[in-house]
């Protein structure tokens, strides 16, 4: 589309995290995006997911209008709303099958972290996921150097963001009654990480 903000990382990995959401979700449900950005996922996903009702979020208000214009013609998703993950959510506890958030966790402050799984532990159905994607720091695991670079770049842009420790990350899914259920190696050395909100 002409004209909107446009971010390559998301053109370049919708399809193969597609892929993954085609295989980890039912045939319908509710998801609500966290962190949505341009809203290349939502438009991408919501597309090959007919019967899923789709709910973008986005801390900053400035991208509402291009996730609203890219999704304009598909009445399954929802308009987007302003979201941070550190408030209430626009959505009542226990409604939702999924939440999808990608790349938000290292450029965000570790609140925001600890904000998604509180707000995921509460709005997801029990046997409801989490599906975030982006890199990770993993213990035992020699970090790639384009990941060391990124992480470096991003801490000299602001102290508080920075790849994030999966098991720190998964620590704090825990206390929001979150379980680990799998880890997918995914193109240029990110991860995809699901939760699964425990009965």
């Amino acid at each position: 589309m002409p004209g909107l903000i446009t971010s390559p990382a998301a053109e370049r990995n919708k399809g193969p995290i597609l892929a993954e959401l085609l295989r980890l979700l039912p045939v319908r449900g509710h998801m609500l995006e966290v962190a949505a950005g341009t809203g290349q996922h939502a438009a991408h996903f919501a597309a090959a997911l007919p019967d899923w009702r789709w709910l973008p979020t986005e801390p900053d208000a400035a991208l509402l209008p291009a996730i609203a214009v890219r999704t304009a013609n598909m009445p399954q998703v929802l308009a987007p709303v302003a979201l941070d993950v550190r408030e209430a959510w626009p959505v009542a506890p226990a409604s939702l099958d999924a939440v999808y958030c990608a790349n938000m966790i290292h450029i965000s402050p570790w609140d925001c972290t600890a904000g998604l799984m509180r707000g995921a532990g509460r709005a997801l159905q029990p046997g409801g996921l989490l599906v975030l994607y982006g890199p990770y720091v993993v213990d035992g695991e020699p970090l790639a150097p384009s990941n060391a670079a990124f992480d470096a770049d991003l801490r000299r842009r602001d102290p508080a963001w920075g790849l994030r420790d999966l098991a720190a990350v998964q620590a704090e899914a825990a206390k929001a009654g979150l379980a680990g259920v799998e880890r997918v190696s995914m193109p240029a050395n990110n991860l995809l990480v699901v939760f699964r909100r425990e009965r």
